[in-house]
């Protein structure tokens, strides 16, 4: 049958291999799998008591949990009878709630479990349009959702069938808002023909295998992860739902899994537990491992470097990269990473480890892929985010701006036409806000990303500076973990500074430096002059007026919990700056650190 519709994908599979294994998630600490047949029949009871609540196409729900099966239950169940999901992050403020749930006129809310229902709950009185709330987990006072759920025998599967015909490809299948950096979040209109059409060029260039597994544990709620597990579906790749961010490693080892995709950042964590354990290692086994880095380090994507390295690089890989994948697993093939840039040193690393990192970009206005890398060593190209996928056209304006066209773009922002008109062209260009260009490799064009727009600022000598390749660079140290470029319109380039505490712990170790606590670590003159010597390292890569001439060292790593960092790790600029802001007022007093 032709997919035209997310809801056909099930459908499809269930007239093919109704009984194979395609989503579980762990209750009581126990995995619970569904086939595909008990995934559609208990989307059908979603649809009837949708139904029975009376409600009708065009209309809204939304969808507040972690992931689990449950979400996809809800997300399936009402799509196929003509409903907008509108799913959101648990982790988001109570006003962002609200006014989400204004905007786009919400009637009922599936909620995860109690932290969110008593986020939700007080939106019964402020927003009109909303009727009710279920929640997942079994939560005092609230309407249980598997108790609420008619009997497969009380589901009307002829009236259901009637309101899947009702859907076209063109109808909007979601709602998503977007956390953005600065001010309300807008709403992404995207139909199903926006999605199933990435879906499709998705599966074109990523080695997605029949009948393996996978470990989810990335937001449904964001585009990113829902392509990615709709594209597992369509594959009959049987996916797995982490517990949480804290049982990913155990839950690795349990699910052996072929892929699964990330953001940069937990890879980055993944790799200095690696470096950690390595650091406690003595004598031999110590230099085998670094060792094994160096060689690491030295790899190049799709060349052949002859007999003697690729000799060592398989010791290495036996003796060591091996205890990397058993991490991972044992069995990833290939990591599918998105939403920021990757370091291109530790996608060297893994890949010369044997796993392989494919980077590749997109938005949420994008359904969200728009580029990729792919398997084949030559069509990778390390700091770059890849060739765009088939069906999706880049282009470079004259400023630099990345523009995309192809059937993934999104109709529009929901009740804002004007924003709309802003980021879609006449000739049906989306501009993307990016920054980009070109880069040839083995006869292939790369898109690699500059910057963003907005972000770009110019010194009061009237330079432009652009901060994402100067923060990228600065995390390549071991010794810096996040980092904010600041200077709109001041005489020079200065940074607010997390160094890595794990890292700078074993340093002191190593170097007799009294260095324990936080606060111990960032006052100490000599890890500032550490981290002074990797800062001036790694400003030889860039101009004069673009060199971080001072830095400020911070106590507290940056988080999504305390609004530091959207919920795909992006951090919020506006926010940081206000939050330390007489920290930079004092760098540009000639109070702090100076680079030198």
């Amino acid at each position: 049958m032709e997919i035209k519709r997310l809801f056909d994908i099930l459908t499809e599979q269930v007239s093919k291999q109704p009984d194979v294994q395609s989503i579980s998630g762990k209750t009581n600490g126990q995995w619970v799998h569904y086939t595909f047949k008990q995934v559609s029949d208990t989307a059908n009871r979603v649809s009837q008591l949708m139904l029975n609540l009376g409600l009708k196409k065009d209309d809204k729900i939304a969808i507040i949990a972690a992931n689990c099966p449950e979400w996809n239950f809800v997300d399936l169940g009402s799509q196929q009878i003509g409903l907008i999901n509108v799913p959101m992050y648990p982790t988001i403020a109570e006003k962002d709630y609200e006014f989400i749930f204004n905007d786009a006129g919400i009637q009922y809310a599936f909620v995860g479990d109690e932290i969110i229902y008593n986020k939700v709950r007080p939106l019964l009185g402020r927003v009109p349009t909303l009727k009710g709330i279920y929640t997942i987990a079994k939560v005092n006072g609230a309407q249980s959702f598997w108790d609420s759920l008619p009997a497969l025998t009380a589901v009307n599967i002829a009236e259901i069938e009637k309101k899947k015909d009702a859907v076209s490809e063109n109808d909007l299948a979601t709602i998503i808002y977007t956390s953005g950096t600065t001010g309300n979040p807008k709403g992404v209109m995207l139909t199903h023909l926006n999605m199933v059409s990435n879906i499709n060029s998705v599966k074109q260039v990523t080695p997605f295998a029949e009948g393996v597994s996978s470990l989810s544990f990335l937001p449904l709620c964001h585009s990113f992860e829902r392509i990615v597990v709709f594209s597992y579906l369509s594959m009959a790749v049987h996916v797995h739902y982490a517990e949480n961010l804290e049982t990913i490693g155990e839950n690795l080892k349990e699910v052996h899994p072929y892929c699964f995709s990330t953001v940069p950042r937990l890879l980055e964590k993944v790799y200095e537990k690696i470096m950690e354990k390595g650091n406690a290692l003595e004598g031999f086994k110590k230099k085998l491992f670094f060792w094994s880095i160096d060689l690491g380090a030295q790899y190049k994507l799709g060349e052949d470097q002859g007999p003697w390295y690729n000799l060592r690089l398989g010791i290495a890989r036996k003796l060591v990269f091996s205890k990397w994948k058993e991490a991972l697993g044992g069995n990833v093939e290939f990591i599918c990473t998105g939403a920021a840039a990757m370091q291109p040193r530790l996608i060297k690393l893994f890949t010369a480890a044997g796993v392989q990192v494919i980077e590749g970009y997109g938005l949420t206005e994008t359904s969200p892929v728009l580029c990729t890398n792919r398997m084949d060593e030559k069509e990778r190209c390390m700091g770059s985010v890849g060739m765009p996928i088939p069906g999706v056209t880049i282009k470079i304006a004259d400023d630099g701006e990345i523009l995309a066209k192809g059937p993934n773009i999104m109709k529009g922002y929901y009740n804002r036409p004007d924003l709309t008109a802003e980021v879609i062209d006449s000739e049906g260009w989306f501009h993307t806000g990016d920054i980009g260009i070109w880069e040839e490799r083995f006869g292939n064009k790369f898109l690699k990303i500059t910057d963003r727009k907005k972000e770009l600022f110019k010194t009061s000598g009237g330079k432009y500076v652009a901060p994402s390749p100067i923060e990228n660079k600065m995390k390549e140290s071991p010794y810096i973990e996040q980092i904010m470029i600041v200077g709109d319109s001041k005489k020079f380039v200065s940074a607010l500074l997390v160094p890595s505490f794990l890292n700078l712990k074993d340093w002191a170790k190593d170097n007799g430096v009294e260095a324990a606590s936080h606060p111990q670590i960032v006052d100490n003159s000599k890890i500032k002059a550490l981290i002074n010597a990797e800062v001036e390292r790694l400003n030889k890569d860039f101009g004069k007026w673009e060199q971080i001439k001072k830095f400020t060292l911070l106590t507290e790593e940056w988080t999504v919990d305390a609004g530091e960092l959207t919920p795909t790790m992006k951090v919020k600029r506006k926010v940081i700056l206000e939050k330390y802001n007489k920290h930079v007022e004092e760098m540009y007093a000639g109070e702090h650190h100076e680079v030198g």
